[in-house]
């Protein structure tokens, strides 16, 4: 009977194991942030990067549509919670947890995606920020890049200087565009994107800022009629991650995923080399007349946007960021 009893209960841990390790490894649920198009959306490459890694390691893996849970707001929400493992989110959805995560899309600030990736390796900035964030059920594991540079896009005229959008009224999409906006001495209003093509076509707004391939995602290239290559700065998105699961992570799928982000990091990079060249032909194509600033005149905008860090983040906070820049730069 004894060894009844303790075969029954050899059975019994061996058991709980099994259900602990099988728990270990449940099932990466990814949420996309974007259509599934490899070449227009650099979110959906990482992600995509990342799924096929974690599948071929063996981890159970799955995708789950953009929207088809809810928008930045619930996937934020059930991500923290622990409900969702991997998040394609917008970067100002983490700086609602963290304002610093406005220092990396600062205007004017990072010379090139190169220049970001220098200064994330070699500071602590993210680190930094994960450390609050981690109180708040997330830790975010990538900048993810959906295009080299954001330039400015209007209806009306080609723009060369701050002094050419004066009489213009630009589409921000939050308050720190529309400081931006300020400090360049022209007028926003913010706009959700939804309803950008009938503003742009109404003259509610007269045109944005945003990567070039933007208006070929939301129906604009019909409607815009210039765009300035200015960089004002890189259009980042996030890849976050629940951190309750980050941490009960074994080493080995810890690493499993870790190599995954590596990988990830590499795809979108590779992609953002080709992404813009390739919009450019095709708004050129479209009718679009693209020009680019002149030294004197990026150095104009950047000149100008000095004062709307500060609006962003407060004078230590922004120093900081501007500290690791230029130590990399």
């Amino acid at each position: 009977m004894f060894r009844m009893m303790r075969t029954g209960a050899l059975a019994a841990i061996a058991a709980a194991a099994l259900a602990a390790a099988v728990g270990a490894r449940a099932e990466v649920k990814i949420a996309l942030d974007c259509p599934p198009d490899p070449q227009k959306c650099g979110s959906f490459v990482y992600a995509s990067a990342l799924f096929e890694h974690l599948k071929a390691s063996g981890m159970a893996t799955r995708t789950l549509p953009v929207n088809s849970i809810g928008g930045e707001a619930e996937r934020l929400d059930q991500t923290s919670q622990g409900l969702i493992e991997v998040n394609m989110a917008d970067l100002g959805r983490a700086a609602q947890l963290d304002k610093r995560m406005f220092g990396f899309s600062a205007p004017y600030l990072f010379d090139s995606m190169e220049h970001l990736d220098r200064t994330l390796a070699n500071s602590d900035l993210l680190q930094r920020i994960n450390a609050t964030l981690a109180k708040k059920g997330i830790r975010v594991v990538s900048l993810v890049l959906v295009g080299g540079g954001t330039g400015i896009f209007n209806t009306k005229k080609p723009i060369m200087t701050p002094a050419d959008l004066k009489d213009l009224r630009i589409r921000a999409l939050d308050e720190n565009q529309m400081k931006l906006f300020r400090a360049w001495g022209t007028n926003g209003v913010v706009i959700t994107m939804p309803e950008v093509a009938n503003a742009l076509q109404t003259g509610i707004a007269d045109g944005y800022i945003n990567p070039p391939f933007v208006p070929f995602l939301f129906g604009h290239a019909s409607i815009v009629k210039h765009y300035t290559e200015a960089n004002v700065s890189l259009p980042l998105r996030v890849a976050m991650v629940s951190e309750d699961w980050y941490k009960k992570l074994s080493d080995k799928d810890r690493k499993t995923f870790l190599d995954g982000v590596a990988k990830a990091n590499a795809a979108n990079r590779g992609w953002v080399k080709n992404s813009d060249k390739a919009a450019l032909e095709q708004l050129a194509k479209a009718g679009v007349k693209i020009v680019k600033l002149t030294a004197e005149g990026r150095a104009r905008f950047k000149e100008l946007s000095k004062p709307a860090y500060t609006a962003i983040l407060s004078e230590q906070e922004i120093q900081r960021f501007i500290d690791a820049a230029n130590k990399n730069r």
